[in-house]
């Protein structure tokens, strides 16, 4: 009997034990459905893109061995900037020892004549006015020759007293390599230098930062050490991960180093900094610059020299090769592809287009020097040393026989350009290596070298 009075109590509890339960169930779900669900994902992060040297390569497809490699068809991004992380190297690593003088006036006499070429034709005028800014067809009709100059088969003869062969010094210092067999007139390792000694040293002052580099201060003081030396106003000031300079901020910073250098040394040769390539688009950018010269010196801009590079490189917003100038709102200019790079027709073209473009200016008696060029891209894009050695003789070719009665300079038998300065001697396998004449780790000459020696020998 008293087993069963228990049951209805026992019955009543489980009931209430069951309740509870279920109301609690229900609370902590109504609160969990108020908590922020997290967004359901359906790909990992992306990882931010790999910086790559500038100017700009167009990114790596990954190639079976022996093959060459494929840039992929939509490049990577690399965010621009200044002469900073992702800029050339910074020429500042090691200082250049004064190396032996290698070509004097006596070796220059004694040079026997070795192989020249027919001289270089004149392309057609290039449109001054509203240039396509899109490659264009070379010309298919014969324009009339134009005549050589009468000491075109000396590879090695000076203008005016001032050698012609030149190279970029990456890494250095000079008098490391075995560089008497190249035969070198002059370099530069794009920096000053108050006593380089031996060859003829190229001064380059930089622009980073809208102010020169060094200071006018010191540039007086090494343009007195240095009388009679050849300054170079800035490091392609068109592109913007090198001196990235606006056309007004370039006016009033060669105003000021004008000024400096001519206050320390009156015989000093100054020249504009070189743009990247002498196209339609960075004219313009030249052309600006001179305008805003005359605005706010109201003056022309004094130029002893003309300076360009002389690259074949994509000028695409955002893209691979060297962009837009800063201060121009174009989204593109010539829409080179990767092969241009070692095209010797769109070289000579712009050589003649930048040409006709200083006379059409005025500036015709004016000295031109290419102060930098080479190929910039990699050997595994299709320019093994083969490749990059025959369009360098090339370009050694044209430069020495490239004349014009009437866009030349009349000071040097109406020559197109006067000095040349090929890139580079010894650059890092971080950033352009296919130009090298040495290895930089090794210091021996590279295939590319040994053309270059089989050339002017």
């Amino acid at each position: 009997m008293a087993k069963r009075q228990w049951l209805p109590w026992a019955g009543l509890i489980l009931i209430g034990v069951g309740l509870a339960l279920i109301l609690l169930g229900w609370t902590n779900a109504r609160q969990a459905s108020t908590q922020p669900q997290p967004e359901p994902t359906d790909a990992p992060p992306v990882a931010p893109p790999t910086l790559t040297p500038e100017p700009l390569l167009p990114t790596r497809t990954p190639a079976e061995a022996g093959q060459v490699a494929e840039p992929s068809a939509t490049p990577s991004s690399t965010p621009g900037q200044g002469p900073t992380s992702t800029a050339r190297p910074t020429r500042t690593a090691t200082p250049t020892r004064t190396p032996t003088p290698l070509v004097t006036k006596a070796t220059i006499a004694a040079t026997p004549t070795p192989k020249g070429e027919a001289p270089t034709q004149t392309p057609p005028s290039t449109p001054d006015a509203t240039p396509d800014l899109t490659p264009t067809p070379l010309p298919t009709e014969t324009p009339a020759p134009a005549q050589p100059p009468s000491d075109a088969g000396d590879v090695t003869t000076l203008w005016t007293g001032r050698p012609r062969w030149g190279i970029g010094v990456a890494q250095g210092p000079l008098s490391r390599y075995n560089v008497g067999p190249l035969r070198l007139g002059w370099y530069l390792n794009w920096r000053t230098n108050p006593s380089p000694g031996g060859l003829m040293f190229a001064q380059m002052i930089r622009l980073s930062g809208g102010a020169l580099r060094p200071n006018a201060e010191e540039i007086t003081r090494i343009a007195q050490a240095s009388p009679g030396s050849l300054w170079l106003v800035g490091n392609e000031p068109d592109v913007k991960w090198q001196d990235n300079v606006a056309p007004a901020t370039y006016a009033r910073l060669y105003h000021d180093a004008y000024a400096a250098i001519k206050t320390g040394d009156p015989s000093a040769f100054v020249a504009i900094g070189g743009v990247a390539q002498p196209t339609p688009l960075r004219m313009r950018y030249l052309d600006m610059i001179l305008q805003s010269y005359r605005d706010q010196f109201g003056a022309e801009m004094p130029i002893d020299v003309w300076n360009v590079h002389n690259f074949v490189l994509r000028e695409e917003r955002g893209s691979w090769g060297v962009d837009i100038p800063p201060g121009m709102g174009d989204n593109h200019g010539m829409l080179y592809e990767i092969t241009d790079s070692s095209n010797m027709d769109i070289f000579r073209r712009q050589i003649y287009d930048f040409r006709r473009w200083m006379a059409q200016r005025g500036y015709r008696d004016k000295p031109l020097i290419v102060s930098e060029y080479g190929i910039l891209m990699p050997e595994d894009y299709g320019f093994p040393p083969d490749v990059v050695a025959s369009f360098m003789t090339s370009t050694f070719d044209f430069f020495l026989s490239a004349a014009d009665g009437g866009i030349g300079y009349p000071g040097d038998g109406n020559r197109l350009v006067q000095m040349w300065c090929w890139y580079s001697l010894d650059d890092s396998a971080d950033y352009y290596p296919t130009g090298n004449l040495f290895d930089p780790h090794t210091g021996a000459m590279t295939p590319v070298g040994q053309a270059w020696v089989d050339y002017v020998q």
